[in-house]
């Protein structure tokens, strides 16, 4: 809402996402020392979410080196309402890990040329190579959704993909990739006050895409496409996971934790290493500092 000078009003939420994510990664950050412990553990009630974070941060840096060692190819699949929290998670999954193990795969809009193969090719070219991992920040399921309560894609397509998908991760099961879907799921009056926060913040107005305004007026249509492509596609083979995504910080948290169980991986905590001494001054002599173009220091 906009008051009678056409102004958004003044958030009345505690400043900064950028202050608030650096805060925490640093207090994270101190809290590495003592990180490692059990990995099955049912956290106490009073717990202290960036005790926590680091933990699972922690056991996410072993199931990486598992991933590495032991050749394992795992997809992640991310999907749920707009301003659901996806972004925040695959944040905390990635930001602790190496990025040419862990990476996103984040499609843009198809091209002309990718509208014309096969539905799931592209997403295909995206897949891991053994000792990867792909966290896609959503996925083939933009036909389930978007593509088709916004009418960008006919009924026929729509109809063929409800039934490819479950034998399409069949096949990348059996393949020997481990495949996990999560669902975000967001009530309406949280993602209503997540888009006015971001309507009122310049560093977040970017998240709200077009599409993102347009999708208000289609809910309850949004709501039916969700319950239709869980009926085709939540199968045993490959299980949809619903997190309650209204309180950002324990979504991340079970969510990740949860994560962690689907994967088997052994305890590969990194080693310490001994830094060897450096190459002893032979006399070479470097260009002068003057010859040199410096980034000028304005800070």
């Amino acid at each position: 809402m906009k008051n009678k000078n056409n102004e958004l009003p003044a958030s009345t939420e505690k400043p900064g996402e950028v202050i608030t994510d650096a805060k925490e990664t640093t207090a994270v950050e101190q809290y590495w020392h003592s990180a490692e412990r059990a990995k099955l553990r049912k956290p106490p009630k009073d717990y202290k979410y960036v005790e926590e974070i680091a933990h699972l941060q922690f056991e996410l840096i072993k199931l990486q080196e598992s991933v590495r060692l032991q050749g394992l190819k795992v997809v992640v699949i991310f999907e749920g309402r707009d301003a659901a929290g996806k972004g925040g998670v695959i944040k905390r999954i990635t930001e602790s890990l190496n990025p040419r193990i862990c990476r996103i795969a984040a499609l843009s809009t198809p091209t002309e040329k990718e509208r014309g193969q096969w539905y799931f090719q592209r997403y295909v070219a995206q897949l891991p190579a053994r000792g990867e991992i792909v966290l896609f920040d959503r996925s083939w399921y933009n036909r389930a959704g978007v593509e088709h309560v916004m009418g960008f894609c006919t009924d026929e397509e729509y109809d063929e993909f409800l039934r490819s998908a479950p034998i399409f991760e069949e096949m990348l099961i059996r393949s020997g990739i481990y495949l996990i879907k999560y669902w975000f799921s967001v009530s309406d009056d949280v993602q209503e006050k997540r888009f006015q926060e971001r309507m009122r913040s310049p560093i977040k107005r970017w998240k709200l895409s077009s599409m993102d305004i347009e999708s208000r007026r289609y809910w309850v249509e949004y709501s039916k496409a969700k319950d239709d492509m869980f009926a085709k596609t939540d199968t045993k083979f490959s299980p949809w996971y619903v997190v309650n995504a209204d309180d950002k910080k324990k979504a991340r948290l079970n969510c990740i934790a949860h994560l962690l169980q689907q994967i088997p991986y052994t305890d590969l905590t990194p080693v310490e290493i001994e830094l060897p001494p450096r190459q002893s001054d032979t006399g070479y002599k470097r260009p002068k500092i003057s010859k040199q173009n410096f980034v000028p220091e304005v800070y």
